[in-house]
């Protein structure tokens, strides 16, 4: 007896599956007990390290049918999302994306599907380069970067000076790590 699987992710805690699941209860009627959704978790993780995926990939038979809202949630990186499509239909599980409009088991289907991942590849990459122009042009424009600093070197390096306390020593009295009375130490020899 074959099924219709439904299968719903979000990447943050602010973000909820209920969007996802409207649009796919829209058009199919999915049974309960044949949903599967990985809440916050990011597309970069591996489709079958995911604990929701990995329920439905242990779950789904052959002639089964896995509807997802849109391919990008299947993964973010082309060689997974074709690795994971690849693992379900040698399962022999067809799969509907509903945003791109096709079925992934058809030849034009699998075509789309390799462009439409090259193209959310790409917009990863492009996304990771904004991110590194902007802090290069922060860092340029002389803005701190990072946290607030939290320890206070020269209040560590000279309590040691006096104290003649060691570096553990140091450490354990400003519950800081050794690393950190080092730097701290370097920082105001």
């Amino acid at each position: 007896m074959t099924a219709t699987l439904a299968y719903a992710r979000v990447s943050t805690d602010g973000q909820t599956i209920n969007a996802q699941r409207h649009a796919i209860e829209q058009r199919h009627s999915i049974a309960d007990g044949h949903w599967f959704f990985d809440e916050a978790t990011s597309g970069a993780t591996k489709a079958l390290q995911r604990p929701g995926f990995a329920k439905l990939f242990s779950f789904a038979r052959s002639g089964d049918t896995l509807i997802v809202a849109a391919i990008d949630r299947l993964g973010r990186n082309t060689i997974d999302v074709l690795e994971t499509v690849e693992a379900l239909q040698a399962k022999g599980v067809a799969i509907i994306s509903l945003r791109e409009g096709f079925d992934l088991a058809s030849p034009i289907g699998k075509a789309m599907l390799t462009m439409l991942a090259a193209v959310a590849e790409l917009e990863r990459s492009n996304i990771k380069a904004r991110q590194r122009a902007g802090i290069d042009r922060a860092k340029a424009e002389g803005k701190k970067l990072g946290a607030p600093k939290q320890i206070d070197d020269k209040a560590v390096a000279a309590w040691r000076k006096e104290t003649g306390e060691t570096i553990s020593g140091t450490a354990a009295h400003f519950q800081i790590s050794t690393a950190a009375v080092k730097r701290a130490c370097r920082s105001y020899a």
